[in-house]
């Protein structure tokens, strides 16, 4: 058996390559161009009461992304960055779609991220379309920007370009829900649009399913496409660096 045979089969299905192909990231933030994006910090995907726990969870758990995304929060606030939160919720009205794709047939039929009414909060408190309890002092601060929902999984239905644009932010730190949707869908939207993306690997998850691993396809995807991936670690000794 071959050396790199040997290393292959030591090597972790998410681990970094021992010999990547592709060049090293470049990207370096800056004070006034940098924001953290958080996708979906919602409890339908991060609680254990959550609707999508039971495929998500255990992605969840595996890359500590509860606890990395809240340093990423605690991170980001005592470093006056801006942080925006792009969430998804579904109204009553979302529930007419005459065609779903795959997802968002399972979504629908669960009710995931489900409030009654664009202006209607009732019921919203503490259901699977609210914050994680943990998050709410970061995001309900009044500093932080919630934009409108996204209705599949990218921005183009909500107006994330445009809240960043106006404060003159082309850098992202992205991070948050799901791997292989949301927040894959994010990072391509935004690249397309001239931002400038770092993905935190260990800030995301995806869902295990018998069709295949969300987080692992959005992982090759990551190192594919985007500025950057780090670590949470890597990502809050960088945004530390511009306080």
């Amino acid at each position: 058996m071959s050396e790199a045979h040997t290393q292959m089969q030591n090597q972790g299905p998410y681990d970094e390559p021992k010999d990547p192909a592709l060049p090293p990231s470049t990207m370096d933030l800056s004070r006034g161009r940098t924001a953290l994006v958080a996708i979906d910090p919602q409890n339908d995907f991060l609680s254990q009461e959550g609707v999508a726990w039971g495929v998500v969870g255990e992605s969840v758990t595996e890359h500590n992304v509860i606890e990395n995304l809240e340093r990423l929060f605690k991170a980001a606030k005592a470093a006056d960055l801006p942080v925006v939160i792009s969430p998804h919720y579904y109204y009553r009205h979302d529930h007419g779609w005459k065609f779903e794709g795959a997802l968002e047939k399972v979504m629908h039929s669960i009710n995931m991220f489900d409030r009654k009414a664009p202006l209607d909060l009732e019921g919203f408190e503490n259901s699977g379309a609210d914050w994680l309890a943990r998050y709410k002092p970061y995001i309900e601060d009044g500093n932080t920007v919630v934009v409108s929902p996204h209705k599949v999984y990218g921005p183009e239905t909500n107006d994330l370009t445009l809240q960043l644009r106006k404060r003159g932010i082309d850098q992202i730190i992205l991070a948050g829900m799901s791997a292989n949707l949301c927040v894959e869908s994010h990072m391509r939207e935004l690249m397309e649009n001239g931002f400038e993306v770092a993905v935190i690997r260990d800030a995301t998850a995806g869902a295990k399913v018998p069709e295949g691993d969300g987080y692992l396809a959005a992982l090759v995807n990551f190192r594919m496409i985007a500025n950057a991936v780090w670590s949470t670690d890597d990502a809050v000794s960088r945004i530390e660096s511009l306080a």
